[in-house]
């Protein structure tokens, strides 16, 4: 069994506590088939016009600059990265109530009609991914889970809707750390219970590959 560790902060553990979820999931995991696909290292230029661009040059057999051929080989790898993968791990942060722009962009990658889903005849989607499963790692400063901050929570739903909802993934854990800025006297008590939570997901998967 393939994981694939989609790594969305490029800030180090010592700040940035999705960073440290990702490199305590993969302590954990380290004995196993893991890869990890870090969307900050990768060269993976901005979704937009240069790529619709680079696929009519493609067909019509013209030449491509050197943007768009970076783009079709960022777009396959991503697309290689995820179908290569049984389970997909991500760990990310809530950056301005949504997600990173590089972890927007690997989503945009892999987001294609007739690789993470299709319509059928009657126009309805079809999930093309029902055969993966995912792990949300998640992290944010503030508290987003009440009632009435949940609506402005726009990085684990959108995530956990575009893998499950969409690609049709089967989201087999996740784990959310939150408040630690907002609550500044219990920071390291929030963040340790979480860190036990990635620990225990990170168990409970090698157990579902025995």
């Amino acid at each position: 069994m393939k994981i694939l560790v989609v790594k969305a902060n490029n800030r180090p553990a010592t700040e940035a506590v999705s960073t440290r979820m990702y490199e305590t999931f993969m302590e954990e995991v380290k004995d196993l088939n893991v890869t990890t696909y870090d969307v900050f290292a990768e060269d993976m230029p901005y979704f937009g016009q240069d790529l619709f661009n680079a696929f009519g040059k493609v067909q019509r057999g013209e030449e491509l600059t050197d943007l768009e051929a970076r783009l079709l080989a960022a777009k396959q790898k991503a697309m290689d990265a995820l179908s290569a993968a049984d389970v997909v791990v991500f760990a990310f942060p809530l950056w301005n109530l949504t997600i990173p722009a590089k972890l927007q962009t690997f989503i945009d990658y892999v987001y294609q009609s007739g690789f993470t889903f299709k319509y059928n005849e009657e126009g309805q989607m079809i999930s093309l991914m029902k055969d993966k499963k995912a792990i949300l790692l998640s992290a944010r400063g503030g508290i987003y889970s009440s009632p009435e901050t949940a609506p402005l929570e726009m990085a684990a739903s959108y995530i956990r809707n575009i893998v499950g909802g969409i690609f049709g993934m089967e989201i087999i854990d996740e784990v959310v750390i939150e408040g630690h800025n907002a609550f500044p006297h219990r920071k390291d008590e929030i963040i340790a219970e979480g860190m036990e939570k990635v620990k225990a997901a990170a168990t409970q998967l090698k157990h579902q590959l025995v």
